[in-house]
C-alpha cells in the first residue's frame, strides 16, 4: 500500500503552483515582455516602459490578487467550521452587502471622495459583521442563526443598495465596477493595512484553530468539553469578516472565492481546520492571480474583471455542491 503525500509535502506543491501562478501574471499581459524584460524591470534597470509595466501596474495587481485570495480564503474556511454549512462564504452573511451599501452611499453623497472608498467599503463590511453578530447572539448564536441573520441582513442591505442605485443614477456605473470585484488600478501602497489585518485574522484563527475543530462535533459536545461556543463563533465571525473585509477594500466585492477554495482547500489537505487555514491563503492566493492573468490576456486587449472570471468558474461550482448536497439529503 502506498503512502500518502504528507501535509508538508502538499503545502509545497501548493505554493509551486502559487509561485508559477505569479510567475504567469509577471511575464503575461496586454503589453507583449520577455522574461529577461520583467526580470529587469522588477529591478527598476530595464527599459522605462518596461519598468512601468512591471512595477507599477503587473506587480501591484499580482500583491493585491494574492492578499484578496488568501484574505476571501480564510474567511471562507472560517465561516464554513463555524456553521457547519459548505455553502457559507462572505457574500452570503452580508459582507459584501455592508462594504456595497457604504460605496454607493458615499458615492451619492459624496462625489469626490472616490480616494476614502476602501475605508468606506472596510467599514460598511465590519458594521454588517457587527450587526450580525449582535442579532445572532440575541437569538441564540448557533448556526443556522447565524446564517439566516446574515441572509436577512443580506437582503435588506441590497435593497437599500438598489434604492440608493434608483434614486442616483450617477453613482450606479462607478458602483457597478466596484460590485464586480476587480483589481485594475490597485496599488502597492493601499495593501499595507488590508494586508496586516489578513495576517493578524489568519493568525487568531490558527490559535483558535483546535477549538474550531471541535464545533464540527456539535454545540453540546463542544461545550461538553469547556468550550464557549456562543463567545468562539463569534470571534470567528468576526475574524472572517475582518478578513473579507479587508479584501473588499481593495478587490471589490469579488465572489465565490470564499466558496470555492474551502472545498479545494479540504481536498487537498483533509478536513483539519489548521491545515486548511495553512493552504487556503496559498490556493487562494493561487486562484485568484490566475483568474486575474486570464482576464488580462485571453481577450487582450479587453480585459475581462477577476469577479466575472470567478462567477464563471464558481457559478457552476455552486450548482455542483447544491446538487451533491440533495443527493446526501
Amino acid at each position: 500500500m502506498k503512502n500518502k503525500p504528507s501535509a508538508g509535502w502538499k503545502y509545497a506543491a501548493l505554493a509551486a503552483v502559487l509561485v508559477l501562478c505569479s510567475a504567469a501574471a509577471l511575464l503575461f499581459g496586454g503589453t507583449k515582455l520577455s522574461p529577461k524584460d520583467v526580470f529587469a524591470g522588477l529591478l527598476g534597470i530595464g527599459e522605462k516602459t518596461a519598468v512601468v509595466i512591471v512595477r507599477n501596474i503587473r506587480l501591484p495587481r499580482l500583491l493585491g490578487g494574492l492578499a484578496a485570495g488568501a484574505g476571501l480564503s480564510v474567511s471562507g474556511v472560517l465561516l464554513q467550521n463555524a456553521t457547519d454549512n459548505g455553502l457559507a462564504s462572505p457574500n452570503i452573511i452580508g459582507v459584501n452587502s455592508g462594504a456595497g451599501l457604504a460605496v454607493i452611499l458615499v458615492l451619492s453623497f459624496f462625489p469626490k471622495a472616490v480616494p476614502v472608498l476602501p475605508l468606506a467599503a472596510f467599514g460598511g463590511a465590519l458594521a454588517a459583521t457587527f450587526l450580525i453578530v449582535w442579532t445572532a447572539n440575541c437569538i441564540d448564536s448557533t448556526k443556522s442563526s447565524i446564517i439566516l441573520a446574515g441572509m436577512a441582513l443580506t437582503t435588506v442591505l441590497n435593497a437599500c443598495i438598489s434604492f440608493v442605485s434608483l434614486l442616483d443614477t450617477d453613482v450606479v456605473a462607478v458602483y457597478n465596477y466596484f460590485s464586480v470585484g476587480g483589481l485594475a488600478g490597485v496599488t502597492a501602497g493601499e495593501l499595507g493595512v488590508p494586508a496586516g489585518m489578513i495576517a493578524v485574522s489568519l493568525a487568531v484563527s490558527l490559535a483558535l484553530s483546535g477549538k474550531i475543530s471541535v464545533l464540527g462535533l456539535g454545540d453540546s459536545v463542544a461545550a461538553s468539553l469547556g468550550i464557549r461556543v456562543k463567545a468562539l463563533r463569534s470571534v470567528c465571525l468576526v475574524c472572517a469578516s475582518a478578513s473579507a473585509a479587508a479584501a473588499v477594500s481593495f478587490a471589490g466585492l469579488l465572489g465565490f472565492v470564499g466558496l470555492i477554495v474551502p472545498h479545494m482547500v479540504r481536498a487537498i489537505v483533509g478536513g483539519n481546520v489548521r491545515r486548511c487555514l495553512i493552504a487556503a491563503p496559498l490556493a487562494g492566493g493561487a486562484v485568484v492571480t490566475l483568474a486575474d492573468t486570464l482576464g488580462r490576456t485571453v481577450f487582450a486587449p479587453t480585459e475581462i474583471p477577476v469577479g466575472v472570471v470567478m462567477a464563471l468558474v464558481g457559478s457552476p461550482f455552486f450548482l455542483i455542491l447544491l446538487l451533491r448536497r440533495k443527493r446526501r439529503a
